[in-house]
């Protein structure tokens, strides 16, 4: 059986999932099957929340899809934090910190944590999130190797900024690159290890 792979620019407010059985969701929000038609059977490879936006991979092989998502492999995201984060705060983030996980506490895996000087160029916010409208942002690069159910957010909210962008930019060696949700909304790639 041929399996069909895609890479996926997912914009702010849209759920990482083709569909859903629920009429009220069906009538208040956004799914994956707007951006583009699909081959029946795909499935995201992991998922970014309503609110993060940026790369999801799709394919229609769930071992593939299985594998990715237990591998470890890294995952790279963009950061617009409320305030500006200082180089301790940074380290506190890479050592791992505490979050919470279905109700258990859980420590993070050290990870990669960096300050960006400049603000990424990435597409315009949504204008719901109201940045930069009482306090200064700061941008950080932040590479995971794992997924726990809003990780990111947690991480960041935990050392005291919270979240207030979040754009996924590399999934392993699958970069966003110049995707943005006003161009291509979908792009068909070869997984290496299909």
């Amino acid at each position: 059986m041929e399996h069909f792979h895609f890479k996926v620019y997912k914009p702010f407010g849209m759920l990482s999932q083709m569909t859903s059985g629920d009429e009220r969701q069906l009538r208040k929000k956004r799914f994956l099957s707007e951006l583009f038609d699909f081959p029946e059977g795909i499935m995201p490879v992991g998922r970014l929340d309503e609110k993060s936006e940026g790369l999801l991979l799709m394919t229609t092989d769930g071992k593939l899809s299985d594998t990715i998502n237990r591998t470890g492999i890294e995952k790279e995201y963009l950061v617009q934090l409320d305030g500006v984060i200082t180089s301790e705060i940074l380290d506190k983030l890479k050592k791992g910190v505490s979050i919470g996980v279905f109700g258990k506490k859980y420590i993070t895996k050290p990870c990669g944590a960096i300050l960006l000087n400049e603000p990424p160029a990435l597409p315009n916010a949504d204008s719901s999130l109201r940045i930069g409208k009482h306090r200064p942002t700061s941008w950080i690069s932040l590479v995971i190797q794992e997924g726990k159910f809003r990780q990111v957010r947690k991480m960041t909210a935990a050392v005291g900024f919270p979240t207030l962008r979040l754009v996924r930019v590399r999934i392993g060696e699958f970069k966003l690159e110049q995707m943005n949700q006003e161009e291509v909304l979908a792009v068909k790639i070869n997984f290496p290890i299909s």
